[in-house]
């Protein structure tokens, strides 16, 4: 559709010939700017340029006509953002472990993939080796108040607001790496998440590892069976079940906090300690401990909280960034200490430690003394979360 030509009209005709250009723009403008408020939204959803439609398309021509379709788009398109951002996003993450460690392998891990997801909507910091809080006690407190977002926290660190949690401390519940990351990827997660949050309106977000397997290791002698414990100061976590557990195995807890431990080995303080491999030769243990015998009676959990506000203020996209950024940083934090293990270990023997494998014998006799401690948290804590883990188990074992 074409619009009149400008010439000298008469006045009765120039008015007819700019009312028959109006109706032009009617027919022409109007639809193309629908059109064109279509195309910058579809743009808008998809973040990706496409043609902008022309107004031939529509059979509109002329050059007044396409100087107010010019104009026209510009204002559409000064309404509609091309590509809307959503609220800029910090997270802070503090974990009381040094930069060596799985802990801050994998916090970095979360960190890459959700900035880069994010296309740097969302920042992050890592805070290691306490520089918000001093302890988990210290730590629980600033989460819960904001001070800092998330949080990687011990079994034992939980276990004062939440003792429930040490139910994953049990000894000798889980058998394997395979059974563990199996289960902390299902809903058995989703079941605690709900359980942590109700009582302390922290959020759990995944779990990982912090670690790897805990072993008996000592200065002394090697240990076999829980008969050459005996007489043994075994350091133990301030908690409650690992104290319990040294006790059954007929030696003596001795709680020490960990930046401590070093010179208490050195001093004689305590005689050994429950640790995995990659700690003991990142602290640099192997030292003064000389024996490992290998029982992996407990898979050391690191359990990562977020501050339930913060996330809740979260756009869906961005929590769907996280939720995956955690998924990156569990499996990050599970597979560091097994790509460690094998140097560890050659580090340990180099320093001129001894490695202990127990026998299927031996290793029933530490299972045997350990027994107990089911009775000790089911009578503490009831039989709710043991039948929901040992259940979660069986059906990970039967996939």
């Amino acid at each position: 559709m074409q619009p009149l030509a400008k010439k000298n009209y008469p006045p009765s005709t120039r008015s007819q010939v700019e009312l028959g250009n109006a109706l032009v723009f009617q027919s022409c403008a109007l639809p193309l700017a629908k059109k064109i408020s279509n195309h910058i939204r579809h743009v808008t959803k998809r973040k990706r340029l496409s043609p902008v439609p022309h107004p031939n398309s529509f059979g509109c021509a002329g050059t007044r006509t396409r100087q107010l379709l010019r104009l026209l788009l510009f204002l559409v398109a000064s309404l509609i953002p091309l590509t809307p951002h959503a609220q800029p996003t910090h997270l802070k993450i503090v974990s009381l472990a040094n930069v060596n460690d799985e802990d801050y392998a994998g916090a970095t891990a979360f960190k890459q993939h959700v900035e880069a997801q994010s296309q740097g909507d969302i920042t992050v910091t890592i805070y290691p080796g306490g520089q918000l809080c001093g302890n988990s006690i210290e730590c629980l407190l600033a989460l819960d108040a904001g001070v800092m977002d998330i949080y990687m926290s011990t079994l034992s660190g939980l276990a004062n607001i939440f003792p429930e949690i040490q139910v994953l401390d049990l000894p000798y519940i889980f058998d394997s790496d395979e059974t563990v990351e199996a289960l902390y990827a299902g809903p058995f997660v989703d079941q605690l998440r709900d359980g942590i949050l109700e009582r302390t309106g922290l959020r759990l977000m995944t779990i990982g590892n912090t670690g790897g397997w805990r072993n008996i290791a000592n200065t002394k002698r090697p240990i076999h069976t829980p008969d050459d414990l005996k007489g043994l100061k075994i350091r133990t976590i301030d908690s409650p079940i690992q104290i319990q557990l040294v006790q059954a195995l007929g030696a003596s807890p001795t709680p020490v906090p960990w930046p401590e431990l070093y010179t208490s080995l050195a001093t004689g303080v305590v005689d050994g300690s429950k640790n995995g491999i990659t700690d003991i030769i990142s602290m640099r243990f192997q030292e003064h401990i000389k024996y490992i015998t290998m029982d992996r009676h407990a898979y050391m959990s690191a359990l990562w909280l977020m501050n339930n506000n913060k996330y809740n203020a979260l756009p869906q996209e961005h929590r769907e960034i996280v939720e995956e950024g955690f998924n990156i940083l569990r499996q990050t934090t599970m597979d560091f200490p097994k790509q460690k293990n094998a140097e560890a270990i050659a580090e340990f023997e180099k320093a001129g430690g001894q490695i202990h494998e127990p026998t299927p014998e031996e290793l029933a006799q530490f299972r045997a003394a350990a027994q107990p401690l089911r009775d000790w948290y089911t009578t503490r804590y009831g039989h709710k979360w043991l039948d929901l883990l040992e259940t979660a188990v069986s059906e990970v074992k039967q996939k």
